[in-house]
């Protein structure tokens, strides 16, 4: 179940969240659902990318720093 993403930076495209054991779901505002797991990002992404989920800031500028496009699938 996706969690509202907190942006405390009021600028990010993140709307929401799903973490779960070995991956993360991130939901963009424009609706676009994204699948990051430990075999497509690698398992030190995905935890970073859950810590700042939970924080709800950084997240955003994390994944165009780091992770790019190494998302297991697109889901919508």
């Amino acid at each position: 179940m996706m969690r509202a993403y907190g942006d405390l930076g009021g600028d990010s495209g993140i709307a929401g969240y799903e973490p779960g054991p070995d991956y993360i779901r991130i939901e963009f505002t424009n609706g676009t659902v994204y699948l990051y797991t430990d075999a497509s990002t690698g398992a030190e992404h995905v935890a970073e990318m859950k810590r700042l989920a939970v924080a709800g800031r950084g997240l955003n500028t994390y994944l165009n720093r780091w992770v790019r496009g190494r998302f297991a699938r697109r889901e919508r």
